[in-house]
């Protein structure tokens, strides 16, 4: 159904238009990119060796849908910027596929055993998508961060490779 190739100078038009203000902007990125987007930010944050950047392709039309990142920058590896670019393709179990992915990537090809993500909490659909996966929300890490005079909280969530093997059988 999709494939993750890495985030390509080529892609970056696609990537840009699916953010339409600087709040979806947040919600995805958090503060690591500023709006608008350019071309530069795009590139520190593609080049960063801290960071393997995929977009996310649709086998049947090989057409970019999407965006997902591993991040190292922790001890513990982290989920970092899942994004469904277009909102038709939303809503349609992509999401958990592309996490699904996303760690079989990691457990298949680093050696790691456990692996973390952030996510507001008021983004109660990527929660959810989350939880189907096999992560558990970390009561203990929570992040608070202000932006545009209110607090974005956004809760911690785990899963140990252990779970991950138990969970596809």
């Amino acid at each position: 159904m999709i494939k993750l190739l890495k985030l390509r100078e080529s892609d970056f038009d696609t990537f840009k238009s699916w953010i339409a203000n600087k709040d979806e902007l947040f919600s995805f990125a958090g503060p690591i990119l500023k709006y608008p987007i350019t071309d530069e930010q795009l590139l520190n944050y593609t080049n960063d060796s801290q960071r393997v950047v995929y977009k996310v392709v649709l086998l049947e039309s090989n057409i970019m849908i999407g965006n997902a990142e591993l991040n190292f920058e922790n001890p513990t590896p982290r989920l970092s910027r899942i994004l469904i670019g277009n909102k038709a393709d939303r809503k349609k179990g992509l999401g958990k596929i592309i996490v699904e992915k996303m760690l079989e990537k990691l457990f298949s090809e680093y050696d790691f055993q456990n692996v973390d993500l952030n996510v507001f909490d008021w983004n109660k659909s990527a929660v959810k998508c989350y939880e189907s996966v096999g992560f558990v929300v970390n009561p203990d890490i929570v992040y608070k961060h202000n932006y545009n005079n209110k607090i974005w909280t956004a809760i911690n969530m785990t899963m140990s490779k252990s779970d991950w093997i138990k969970k596809r059988q």
